[in-house]
């Protein structure tokens, strides 16, 4: 057995015995296992005096300092998706593994001058987007930050960043309220998709909707740009149809006044169900003083991430776009 199939088999067969004890979700019970494994412990007093035994056991059989972040992120993150299939809800969804590599190496890519830098993820999820980037910046001095409103989620993300030895602040709330961050370097998003129910608090927004609901996905765009420092970078994943919607004008606008445009990476459509549900990684930069367009923003079709031979070529291609941009090298 691999490490990643080793440590998700002890996640998996624990999580199965803590989901019959305390009449949980595989999820929730996914959440509990974690924290075990953590503390080298059955937290859990409701637990039989046999399954304590038979979990600890099991527990003591995985040392995690033998293990690599990224060996215990894929790890979790396998014991979280098989949750998320019986426990189906739309926002219940993960940043596909491959797509939160290329974010971290685009991150690594835009951030490579800073030696100290602060990341925030407004919609952090299970965390595991913002602990994929985390592990590969392993050179500087970072701090992060990660917001969700669901309790649940904020659950399996607090454990997924102790299992990795990452020290995130995490917020339990609507990330469209008032925040207690700081301003951040980096901003990384996989944009919620949808309608913001709230509209008292929208008003407060420039991207709120003239009638009805306004559009989530603007509102968090909005959010990240106002918490993101002078010459910060935003990493945001979105639909494909962001800029064809009837608010779009309106966005559009926003984003010339505040940002600068770094570039747009459509990400292979083989990846989707279908066409309507494609995304792409957008890329913008704070304005500042110091902050210049590039002559050319970076425009890519990604190949599929299995194509090993077409991704080589595509990362040369976005390295010289680097040498010739003199961004971060």
């Amino acid at each position: 057995m691999t490490p990643i199939e080793r440590l998700f088999t002890l996640f998996d067969q624990t999580a199965l015995i803590l989901q019959e004890e305390l009449h949980c979700t595989y999820l929730e019970a996914v959440a509990e296992t974690g924290e075990n494994v953590f503390h080298g412990d059955v937290l859990q007093e409701e637990v039989s005096e046999l399954n304590q035994r038979r979990l600890k056991q099991e527990y003591k059989q995985i040392q995690l300092d033998g293990f690599t972040n990224e060996e215990i992120r894929k790890a979790f993150q396998l014991a979280v998706l098989k949750g998320m299939r019986e426990h189906t809800q739309p926002h219940h969804q993960m940043t596909p593994d491959a797509v939160s590599l290329f974010i971290s190496y685009l991150v690594g890519k835009f951030t490579a001058n800073y030696f100290a830098l602060t990341i925030l993820d407004p919609a952090v999820g299970t965390a595991n987007l913002l602990t994929a980037v985390l592990n590969h910046l392993q050179n500087k001095q970072v701090k992060s930050y990660g917001i969700d409103v669901d309790d649940l989620l904020m659950k399996i993300a607090y454990v997924n960043a102790n299992l990795q030895k990452h020290p995130v602040h995490f917020f339990n709330q609507d990330s469209l309220q008032p925040l207690f961050v700081d301003h951040a370097d980096v901003v990384i998003c996989d944009l919620p998709v949808g309608y913001y129910p709230n509209d008292d608090n929208a008003s407060r927004f420039v991207l709120k909707a003239e009638t009805g609901h306004s559009y989530a996905h603007h509102l968090f765009i909005e959010q990240s740009v106002h918490y993101t420092k002078e010459g910060g970078y935003l990493f945001f994943l979105i639909p494909n149809s962001l800029f064809t919607s009837d608010q779009a004008p309106k966005l559009h606008a926003f984003l010339k006044e505040h940002t600068v445009i770094q570039g747009l990476l459509q990400l292979p459509l083989s990846m989707f169900k279908n066409e309507q549900a494609a995304k792409s990684i957008f890329i913008l930069q704070k304005k500042g003083v110091r902050v210049k367009a590039p002559k050319k923003a970076l425009l890519i079709e990604l190949p599929k991430f299995s194509n090993k031979q077409a991704m080589k070529a595509m990362m040369h291609k976005i390295d010289e776009w680097f040498v010739t941009e003199k961004k971060g090298l």
